[in-house]
């Protein structure tokens, strides 16, 4: 379980999640109930492959999904634990 999350760790969400596509990615593969494959994202998008590849990568190393290979497949799910220290970080914002 993750405690905390540091400086460096809110900044490449941060940049992860600053991006139009990589929100609507992240928004497709949360509202799934199990692992969501790659193919089943890209079709939502008119992107080429490069493209998503680069987007899911961002989403990846910034560990807001978790990627499983299932032989020529991509599949990964959400990773709650750092979204929700995520959310807690920014809600000790004070406005």
């Amino acid at each position: 379980m993750i405690a905390e999350l540091n400086i460096k760790q809110v900044e490449k969400i941060s940049k992860a999640l600053g991006d139009p596509y990589r929100l609507k990615i992240m928004k497709i593969v949360s509202q799934s109930e199990s692992c969501v494959q790659c193919c089943d994202v890209s079709a939502e998008f008119h992107l080429a492959q490069s493209t998503m590849s680069h987007h899911i990568k961002q989403l990846i190393e910034a560990d807001l999904l978790i990627a499983d290979k299932d032989g020529r497949n991509l599949k990964f799910v959400v990773n709650k634990e750092v979204c929700e220290a995520y959310a807690k970080y920014i809600s000790n914002f004070t406005l």
